[in-house]
């Protein structure tokens, strides 16, 4: 009995390491789907969580997009937040802090950062479309995109533009991916934030 309650500590804490890694915004750590609203997008986001094994064999990835405050960063800290609980190592982030992080980079550097994503089984971009478009940002996103592809990871982004608005906005190469790759997943509903 004493072994097994020092596994279940020893899973617990390393659960507890893998969220104070996967989700640096706390507050996206209590967005689960115990507070969630039993939703058609809610059903959906369970149901990739329960078939995890799957997803990730078959490197199934998600493009949730919608207008502003329709759930769609709720719904991936929800997937987030259930696979952490497995143990599964997740990391949520958002493009714009990535290149911040690259900011003070050599490409040396830029390029082993970007490969210390793929650590993750699952990583979510949340808000893509909210940073600055330069050919460099282009050029980076691209990276990312291209090194979870080509290591077989699986890969989650959220946006507010329409896969219309994708193509019109990113290069064919990227917008390729994005809609050749993800299942698009529509989010659509009140404005949240002004309930």
């Amino acid at each position: 009995r004493q072994e097994q309650r020092m596994k279940e500590e020893e899973q617990l804490l390393y659960v507890r390491r893998l969220k104070a890694a996967g989700i640096q915004e706390r507050h996206l750590q209590d967005w689960t789907f115990a507070s969630a609203t039993d939703t058609p997008s809610i059903q959906m986001a369970k149901r990739y969580t329960e078939n995890w094994k799957k997803v990730k064999a078959e490197n199934l990835g998600l493009l949730l997009w919608g207008d502003v405050g329709t759930g769609k960063s709720f719904l991936a800290a929800c997937i987030a937040n259930a696979l952490l609980e497995k143990g599964v190592p997740v990391l949520m982030t958002n493009f714009s802090k990535i290149l911040n992080q690259m900011g003070a980079m050599y490409s040396d550097e830029r390029y082993r950062y970007i490969a210390s994503f793929n650590r993750f089984s699952l990583l979510i971009i949340d808000d893509l479309g909210t940073e600055n478009l330069t050919p460099f940002v282009i050029s980076q996103l691209f990276h990312v995109i291209n090194s979870r592809d080509l290591s077989r990871k699986t890969t989650i982004i959220s946006t507010n533009l329409s896969p219309e608005e994708l193509q019109s906005t990113y290069t064919e190469r990227i917008s390729s991916r994005l809609m050749g790759q993800y299942t698009p997943i529509p989010v659509f509903g009140e404005d949240l934030r002004n309930s």
